[in-house]
Parts: structure tokens; sequence; C-alpha cells
């Protein structure tokens, strides 16, 4: 397996290192999972020098600051941490007493960086590519698949051509955009472990001249280089399980923009079904009765 491009410039600046630069390099080279979680004064403390060295060590690598270059450890490392090795790294995270608090507290932080991180002007570039497309499909696999699932069903009610391509053999991915073209968006869930699939998918409809819209943790990721348009969302993972409540939050704001910018038009469509579900009973509607019935 190939070195990441980040650790071969390490190899390639080596020799021209100081001799503390150098003690931060070799950790980081013989063990960049464990670094890119740790503070610069922890991965200071680890090597034997001070914190300042280790900021300036990212500095002079070509990072914003120590901070930079941890994010873009984590970045290479999400994609390659097996459930198990994930699981090893949340323990470092979560204490046992405060678990609730903490996997609540990452959740928040998620989101507050989510704000940060998305481009404004990507996501209404996304929003005028939806309302304007003839198609939609929708690709995510594994636990992006639920988002994938959540986008299609509430965007189907705004857009009468929404496909929500199933990913159970590759041959059905395939034949489910076999017709797509430059009329046409695409749109890929997909944060680490990266699914092959979806990024094969997205790569086949960018090649057939539909619009490819990301959603995913990193401009770094694989689909990103694929997309023209990247909507960026925090999903650390939480123990084993991926949190999808950034990428979810995203979603929710995007289909609200959606339907916003169509005006009286989602008005009548939600109209109309209101009374499709009224008329076949789709929602249960005793509790509002015995409500109603209250004094």
């Amino acid at each position: 397996m190939s070195r990441p491009p980040f650790l071969s410039r390490i190899e390639q600046n080596y020799p021209r290192l100081s001799k503390g630069h150098k003690k931060i390099a070799d950790y980081i080279l013989r063990e960049y999972d464990k670094a890119a979680f740790m503070t610069a004064a922890v991965l200071g403390a680890a090597v034997g020098v001070s914190e300042s060295t280790v900021v300036r060590f990212a500095a002079e690598n070509g990072y914003d600051g120590y901070p930079d270059l941890q994010r873009y450890l984590q970045d290479m490392i999400r994609s390659r941490l097996t459930s198990i090795q994930r699981m090893h790294v949340s323990d470092t995270r979560l204490s046992d007493d405060k678990i609730l608090e903490n996997a609540m507290g990452a959740d928040a932080e998620m989101i507050r960086r989510t704000l940060e991180q998305t481009s404004r002007e990507a996501f209404r570039s996304a929003v005028e590519a939806i309302n304007g497309a003839e198609h939609i499909y929708i690709q995510g696999t594994r636990s992006s698949a639920a988002l994938a699932n959540f986008l299609s069903l509430y965007l189907n009610i705004l857009h009468p051509g929404v496909v929500c391509v199933d990913a159970f053999s590759a041959s059905q991915i395939y034949e489910q955009l076999l017709r797509i073209n430059e009329k046409d968006v695409c749109i890929a869930i997909s944060f680490p472990r990266y699914s092959k699939r979806t990024i094969t998918a997205l790569r086949f409809a960018r090649d057939r001249g539909a619009c490819a819209i990301a959603i995913t943790d990193s401009y770094r990721s694989p689909i990103a280089e694929l997309a023209q348009q990247v909507l960026v969302a925090s999903c650390d993972a939480v123990a084993f399980v991926d949190s999808l409540v950034a990428p979810l939050s995203l979603i929710n704001a995007l289909l609200a923009a959606c339907a916003r910018s169509q005006g009286d038009q989602v008005y009548d469509t939600l109209h109309s079904l209101e009374q499709i579900w009224t008329k076949y009973e789709i929602y249960d509607s005793s509790e509002l009765a015995e409500s109603e019935d209250l004094p």
C-alpha cells in the first residue's frame, strides 16, 4: 500500500528538519493513528519537546497551525480505521461516568463545526441544481443509506423525479443510473469508511454529464473530488457508531431551502397530500380525536 501524501512529504523533508522536529516526524511516521487525536501539548510530551515546537512543526510543513495538521491526520486515517480501532479511539475520549454528556456534547460540537465548514455558495448552488433538475438520483450505502432514504423521502414531496439508488449489487446501481444525463443531479452521501460503490456511482453520473453533489465529511473525501458542489458535515464516530447528527441536520437545512425556494407550489403539494393521507387513513387519528374531546 502506498504511503499517504502527507507522510511521504515528511519523509522527503526529513533531512532538513531540526532535531526537535525530527522527533515529532519520527513519532507521526510511526504512530500517526495515535497522533491524530493528540493535542499539541500531549504530542510534545510524548516525544519530549515543547508544545510550541509542535505548533511550529505544523506551520513549517504548510499547515495553518496544529489544529489544521490534526484535522488532516484525522481525515487521512478515518477511512482506514477498522471498527475495533475506532472503538479503541473512542474509549480514550469517553469516560464511563459521563458517556451521555460526552456523546451528546460531541454531537453538538459536530453541528457547530458543520455550520462553520459548509460553503454557503455551494449550499445555494446545490439548492438551485436540485430544483432545476429533471431527475435527482440519491446514492448512499451502509450507514449513509439511512441518510439517502431520508433525503429521498422528503425530496420526493418537492420533486417528481427522485430516484433513491439501491446498492444491493453493482449491476443494479448502473441499471438505475442508465439514463442519467446533463439535465439531472446525482447526490452522493458517504462518510468514513468510504464506500467504493458510492464513489464509482458518482463517477459514472459525472461522466454522463450530471451535476454531482457530494455530502461528506471533508473536501479531501474521494467523492468530494468528483463533485461540482461539496457540502461538508462532521461525522466522527462515537464508539464504533457513525454519528449522523450533523449530516442529518445539514440535510434538513437543504430540504428546507429547497422547499422555501418553491414558494406557493410546495403549499399546494402538501395540501393535496394531506387530503390523500386523510382519505386513506394513512396516519392514526385516534390520539387527535381524544385530545379534541378533552374539556
